[in-house]
């Protein structure tokens, strides 16, 4: 799913080639699970005829600033990105527009031509996006819940690991909550725990300085260099597990084997070779953090980009896997978790209303 590096490109290239520009035509889907909170009639006339004055970031979230309020803000999702016509915007790749296909897609969820003739969709084909008209964004729910943001106020380390010592749960699982730092997804976590060699259920409150001071680093360095080449992976460095992470079941990173589990309700691949777990409390963290957040539907990739106190409390113990996952079979993607409990068979449900009729027969 798109992270920091993916929506800052968005936000460079919208800046770039959209900004001191007015909107002439505007087309917003008639999607209320995308468009939300207010009528694609009422979207398009609130910004037909603005100027774009310049686009903003924070965390996964992006919104574009008018000459006047309110102004569109995007919560990207699962699969959700921009393209502008003729422009080289990242192509994330679940939701790739190649030349030949109908221009808007059918995917796009806004859609405005410039007054140069310049043109700006936002797709989303997989629907766990929002699309929202704001009068402030940065003063309303979720934008105003996030933690600082990764890139543009990166925490000091003394701040990082005071924030570390007190807290219990698994360093993988604080990672993904925006609330805390803001930016970070499911990829970026498990880059940044490989380049400090830190086990995903390592406990925070039982890291040392130097592991603290290790994992911030790689926290920087990772986010610097996927911002700098504009999200392209291709571009990432070799010696990053990002570009082995995908095989699973032939996973490997310099000849070490990647292995994989759930935390944070995420699969996270991890190198257990080099990410061992230490301390006192790492034994209780495998059990508890393998657990999964609770809910009926499939959203906790989709609910990663949102403060954790915000998040909707879930019913369900599936997996939920991250982007490599099935994407396009429009499967549930629980339907083939093992972690799933098994229903009792037919013979032990017999056995047991049997016990019960001669229970109440004595």
């Amino acid at each position: 799913m798109p992270e920091l590096p993916e929506v800052e490109a968005a936000r460079r290239a919208v800046e770039e080639h959209c900004t001191g520009l007015k909107i002439k035509k505007s087309i917003i889907a008639d999607d209320v699970k995308v468009i939300d909170g207010v009528s694609s009639q009422d979207f398009e006339a609130s910004i037909l005829g603005k100027t774009i004055v310049a686009a903003h970031r924070k965390g996964k979230h992006m919104w574009i600033q008018l000459d006047s309020p309110p102004f569109p803000t995007f919560q990207f999702g699962m699969a959700g990105a921009v393209y502008i016509k003729g422009v080289a915007v990242t192509k994330y790749k679940r939701s790739a527009v190649n030349d030949e296909d109908e221009w808007p897609s059918r995917h796009s969820k806004f859609f405005i031509e410039l007054e140069n003739g310049l043109e700006l969709s936002f797709t989303d084909m997989r629907r766990f996006a929002r699309v929202r008209l704001l009068e402030n964004p940065v003063a309303v729910p979720p934008i105003s819940e996030l933690g600082p943001d990764a890139l543009l106020k990166p925490k000091t380390i003394e701040e990082f690991q005071k924030a570390l010592s007190k807290k219990k749960i698994a360093i993988k699982t604080l990672l993904l909550d925006q609330s805390f730092i803001s930016g970070i997804g499911n990829w970026i976590a498990d880059e940044v725990l490989y380049q400090a060699r830190i086990h995903p259920l390592q406990i925070t409150s039982s890291m040392s300085k130097e592991s603290c001071a290790a994992l911030l680093k790689c926290i920087n360095e990772v986010i610097e260099k996927a911002v700098e080449v504009g999200a392209d992976s291709d571009q990432f460095p070799g010696n990053w597990i990002y570009h082995s992470r995908e095989k699973k079941d032939n996973a490997f990173i310099d000849g070490r084997k990647i292995e994989f589990l759930v935390a944070g309700g995420r699969t996270s691949a991890y190198v257990p070779e080099l990410q061992k777990l230490s301390g006192p409390q790492p034994a209780k963290a495998s059990k508890k953090q393998d657990k999964k957040p609770k809910g009926k539907d499939t959203t906790a990739a989709a609910d990663e980009d949102k403060p954790a106190k915000t998040t909707a409390k879930r019913k369900s113990n599936k997996r939920i896997d991250d982007d490599d996952d099935d994407a396009s079979s429009g499967g549930n993607d629980d339907e083939n978790d093992s972690d799933t409990a098994q229903k009792p068979s037919k013979k032990k449900a017999a056995s047991t209303r049997s016990r019960k009729q001669s229970k109440k027969a004595k």
